[in-house]
This record gives structure tokens, C-alpha cells and sequence, in this order.
């Protein structure tokens, strides 16, 4: 009964995730907001939502393993299982212009989040500064694609594009879809989270191996579908684009507004060993995607060994504690 609960946790948050960013974006169209603030905020943060929503149900219930182990194993997950899938499909080339800026915002808010890790909780203090930090970058990015419309304007229209709708949506029926895929994610999320609780539980796990792996991964679903049918169509921009924004509002907006509502002690066993993975990733995209400005099909094949491997370390009988992570 556990996985019938975990089945259907993982399809409302898929299917809602996918309802939330295309109603919103329908909307947000009819209003006449432009194709570049759309593909920079309701695309590049809107397929975080499911990872939102579980954070903070995780965070509400007393279970900070998985509401953090969420937002750092998301971010592993996207870089080393979705990116490296969506290389392996088709190579994914990035510009200079589009990928500088916010490579180099994604690896400074993965060094704040390893800082924030090691003082071991984040508080509501540091989570207004995550929150200030966000709207910050999304401002500055907005006014400055405004002005100059660069490559990295074009990707975020391009985001834009692929989320909309393929016909034409009236405005009660984006709003209605976008409602809908609101409710469809809390929904999920809960029965996610209890379903993860039991499943640790029976198989001897922590709440925080739970929280890197299997609700990491079942909140990327959105992000998932997106980068992935961005590889199928060749769009190898958005791909990037989605996964980088993803990544940033993880950190900055997941913990922020988490840490606001209620702080959050982190785990020790993610201080020793899985900020550290988190980080790591980071750092190996913005290596592999310097070295000639794409992602070649083999760099994604290391990006999945990579993550088999750390799903190895986590799951393994004792692999956690041979390490010595608990």
C-alpha cells in the first residue's frame, strides 16, 4: 500500500508541476507579461515547486533530514541524473553570455548553502538574506536581458516558448489549470512525504537518505520531463537554462522561504558528505561546460556513473557508515 501511496505522490507531482508552470505561463501571456520574465521566473522557478512544497511539509512535521536532504539532493540530481540524461540523449551547447552570469551565481549560492550547511541550521535571519539574494538576481538578470536582449535573453524566451501551451488557452482555463496544478502538488507532496517516512522506516533507512534520494529525485520530476523533452526537440539552451535556474531557486528560494517559516536544523550526516557531492557537481558542470561551451555525450555518461554512484553510497548496506556518514 506504501508504493501505491508513493506511486500516485509521484504522479500528482508531475502531473502538477507540468499543470502549474503551463497554466501560469497561458496567463501570464493573455496579461501580456513578455516571454523574458516569463522563461525567467514562472519557467526557471516553477518546476521547483514540487521541491518547495515538500521542503517545507518536511520542515512543518519535524523532519529536517528530508527537507534539506531534499534541497541538496535535487541539486545533485539535477546536474549528475537529468543533465547527463538529457547530454546522453543529444549534446547540450550553451554561449558565454548565457552561461557566465549564472554558472557563476549557481556556484556562489552552492558555496552559501555548503557555509550556511557547516554552521549546522539556517535560521530565518539567513533565510530573508537567501530570499533578498533571489529577488536581487532576478531583477538585476531581468533589467539587464531587458536592455541589451543577449544570448541569455534569447534562452529564457526560449523557456518561455516551450511552456506554453500547444493551443491557444483562454484566461479562466490557464488560471484553472495553474489552481489545479497548485493543489495537484501540495497533494502530492503530503502523500509523498509519508509514503518516503514509511519506506525509511521499513527498510531501515534515515529520514535523510530518504530525503537525497527518493524524494529528491521524485520532486525533479518537473524538471525531469522539462530537459529531457528539451533534448528530444534539440533545444539544448533550455535544457541548461532550466536546470541552472532550478538549482538557484533551490537554494536561494527553497531554503530561503523554508528557513522563514520555520528554521531548519541540518543533519550532520549531509555536513560531512553530501553538500560536499552538491558542490561537486556544480563545480564539474561549470568544467565540462567551459571545455568547448557544451555537454558532450560522453561528459553526460559520467554525469550518470557519477550519480550511480552516489545512489550506491546511499543505499548500499553500510555504505553510509563505512564512510563513516551514519
Amino acid at each position: 500500500m506504501t508504493f501505491v501511496q508513493l506511486a500516485i505522490g509521484l504522479m500528482l507531482l508531475l502531473g502538477g508541476g507540468e499543470a502549474l508552470v503551463k497554466g501560469s505561463v497561458a496567463v501570464a501571456r493573455r496579461l501580456g507579461v513578455s516571454p523574458l520574465l516569463i522563461g525567467l521566473t514562472l519557467v526557471g522557478f516553477g518546476t521547483s515547486t514540487p521541491e518547495l512544497v515538500a521542503s517545507l511539509e518536511a520542515a512543518l512535521i519535524g523532519a529536517p533530514g528530508i527537507a534539506i536532504g531534499n534541497i541538496v539532493g535535487s541539486n545533485i540530481a539535477n546536474v549528475l541524473l537529468i543533465l547527463g540524461l538529457s547530454a546522453v540523449i543529444f549534446p547540450l551547447a550553451t554561449t558565454k553570455q548565457a552561461f557566465r552570469r549564472d554558472s557563476g551565481v549557481l556556484i556562489g549560492a552552492s558555496v552559501l548553502m555548503l557555509a550556511v550547511v557547516l554552521l549546522g541550521a539556517i535560521g530565518r535571519t539567513l533565510g530573508a538574506l537567501f530570499l533578498a539574494l533571489l529577488a536581487a538576481y532576478t531583477i538585476y538578470t531581468y533589467l539587464t536581458e531587458r536592455r541589451m536582449h543577449d544570448a541569455a535573453a534569447l534562452v529564457h524566451e526560449a523557456e518561455a516558448e516551450d511552456a506554453m501551451p500547444r493551443r491557444d488557452v483562454p484566461l479562466w482555463s490557464g488560471l484553472l489549470l495553474a489552481v489545479g496544478g497548485i493543489a495537484a502538488v501540495v497533494l502530492g507532496a503530503g502523500i509523498l512525504i509519508d509514503a518516503a517516512i514509511e519506506i525509511a522506516r521499513a527498510a531501515g533507512l534515515s529520514e535523510v537518505v530518504i530525503g537525497l534520494t527518493l524524494v529528491a529525485v521524485g520532486t525533479s520530476l518537473p524538471e525531469l520531463a522539462t530537459s529531457v523533452m528539451a533534448a528530444i526537440r534539440r533545444h539544448a539552451d533550455v535544457a541548461f537554462g532550466n536546470i541552472i535556474g532550478s538549482n538557484i531557486f533551490n537554494v536561494l528560494g527553497i531554503a530561503g522561504i523554508t528557513a522563514v517559516v520555520t528554521p531548519i536544523p541540518v543533519p550532520s550526516e549531509i555536513a560531512a558528505f553530501d553538500i560536499w557531492a552538491m558542490l561537486g557537481a556544480a563545480l564539474l558542470l561549470v568544467l565540462f561546460a567551459a571545455t568547448g561551451w557544451r555537454i558532450e555525450r560522453w561528459e553526460g555518461g559520467a554525469f550518470l556513473a557519477l550519480y550511480s554512484a552516489y545512489l550506491v553510497v546511499q543505499l548500499a548496506p553500510g555504505a553510509r557508515a563505512a564512510l563513516g556518514l551514519g
